[in-house]
């Protein structure tokens, strides 16, 4: 069987599990993992030739919060929180705050492009979006993102100062899992990022 305790962090790091891996992770006997896959509880693929089974990312995360068992192992110790926004006040503001906290490793871009190609890369857990970027909207942004089923676990919280009701609307249609308005309180700002990281 797969793991200990010491090997969680690279097992974090993973996109694909075999069902030692995900036993582990889970806290539960492989034979029970292999009884979810045969099943078809928790999807994946068999390797070409052999009867090995294999579990995405996504799908185990999707298993887990379905039966209640703790994603935190899976996430490993640090979540990564990816900053868009073109004032450097406001992006130097959330690395000082979030990139002193031990729980958070944070990133920033300054356009939706940069913001797409940091996503590909950086797999954020939370991105926290102005909606007024110099080259695209926040609502492309997400809708982006949703589109994309390898960030289909991302949060995305959007921050802006410019926008109306039927605009905070459209953003949530889009994608967008909550919104606070500029100047922001940013003690209740902290707390809401923590909630929707939930840690």
């Amino acid at each position: 069987m797969a793991t200990d305790n010491g090997d969680n962090k690279d097992l974090a790091a993973k996109d694909v599990f075999t069902t030692g891996e995900a036993a582990a992770i889970c806290k539960v006997s492989q034979q029970t993992i292999i009884r979810c896959f045969d099943s078809g509880r928790v999807k994946g693929f068999r390797v070409p030739g052999s009867r090995f089974r294999r579990i995405p990312r996504e799908e185990l995360v999707r298993f887990m919060k379905e039966n209640d068992i703790p994603v935190e192992q899976l996430n490993g110790s640090t979540r990564h929180i990816l900053v868009v926004d073109d004032d450097p006040q406001i992006v130097e503001l959330f690395v000082d705050v979030l990139g002193n906290d031990a729980r958070y490793e944070v990133k920033t871009a300054m356009t939706g492009y940069e913001a797409g190609a940091m996503t590909e890369s950086f797999k954020p857990d939370l991105l926290i979006l102005d909606y007024m970027l110099p080259d695209i909207n926040g609502n492309v942004v997400c809708k982006s993102i949703r589109s994309n089923p390898n960030l289909s676990m991302t949060k995305i919280l959007i921050v802006s100062g410019v926008v109306n009701r039927s605009e905070i609307d459209e953003l949530l249609d889009a994608g967008a899992d909550d919104f606070v308005k500029k100047p922001f309180d940013i003690a209740a700002l902290l707390r809401t990022i923590e909630s929707m990281l939930e840690v």
